[in-house]
């Protein structure tokens, strides 16, 4: 049986990407986005296959409804993909309430209400799959990204909980931990007000969003097909780095947080009371 996809940010990157595999895997998608003109092009391609569907995920109150829009016309929704954000450059003490809010809303309690949404009918049906869209940044960070990667971490620490409640009841989940990919995420970035104090280390995260975009090496299209068939898979992994950069990042993180521990190991054990 073909599935019903529900897309968030579908209109450009990732979502987009992931909207085109799965209309060429025979599927549904409703494609949501605040901007669904974008979508046009893909909806008269594909009218019986990709519906637009206007949604700002930092309005709760438009996901319930919208949601039990989608259950009514299809009768189920067997992928969610929570993809919409955005990045944000500023160093911690650059970065203020607003700004910080703002980006949670859209990582993290956004998808967190698109979540308690679909699940009831995934339970119901024992069946489903929920993907997070993450970064490299979710397990990971460094100067200028202290907002950003901060959702991030949030995101990925609750879809860890996640999984290990749903993945019993036959409802996968996915956490993508994408590295550069050629997308518009840097391109719109947002930036704090700079203090001449973190040129240093900010500096050039700054210099590396504004001149990055469109020179991203990672190709959306190659990580929307790998995004499928982790989920097609046997066993989905509960989460997935993506490109060079990403899976070294990753990679290079564990490392030194395993060298962190041991070093200290011997010591943070004898941290108990005596026997």
């Amino acid at each position: 049986m073909n599935k019903v996809w529900l897309v968030t940010g579908a209109n450009s990157g990732f979502g987009r990407a992931i909207t085109e595999a799965a209309v060429a895997a025979g599927d549904v998608v409703v494609g949501a986005a605040r901007r669904v003109a974008a979508l046009d092009d893909l909806v008269a391609a594909h009218p019986d296959q990709v519906e637009a569907l206007a949604l700002d995920v930092t309005d709760t109150a438009g996901i319930d409804t919208a949601v039990a829009d989608v259950l009514a016309r299809h009768g189920r929704i067997d992928v969610l993909v929570n993809n919409a954000g955005r990045s944000h450059v500023g160093a911690f003490e650059e970065t203020g309430d607003a700004e910080l809010r703002e980006l949670f809303e859209v990582h993290v309690f956004g998808p967190a209400a698109l979540v308690r949404a679909v699940l009831p009918s995934m339970r119901a049906r024992r069946s489903g799959a929920i993907v997070q869209m993450s970064s490299m940044g979710g397990q990971m960070s460094f100067a200028g990204f202290s907002a950003y990667s901060g959702t991030k971490f949030a995101l990925e620490g609750m879809t860890e909980a996640l999984a290990s409640e749903v993945n019993p009841l036959g409802i996968r989940t996915l956490i993508v931990e994408p590295g550069a990919f050629r997308t518009s995420l840097m391109g719109k970035a947002t930036l704090s007000p700079e203090l001449p104090d973190y040129e240093a280390t900010v500096g050039g995260t700054r210099a590396m969003a504004a001149s990055v975009d469109g020179r991203q090496p990672g190709d959306p299209a190659k990580a929307a097909a790998l995004i499928l068939a982790a989920l097609e898979a046997d066993t989905t992994p509960l989460r997935l780095p993506l490109g060079e950069d990403g899976v070294d990042a990753v990679l290079g993180h564990l490392d030194q947080v395993r060298d962190d521990v041991t070093r200290w190991e011997k010591r943070t054990r004898a941290t108990g009371f005596d026997a």
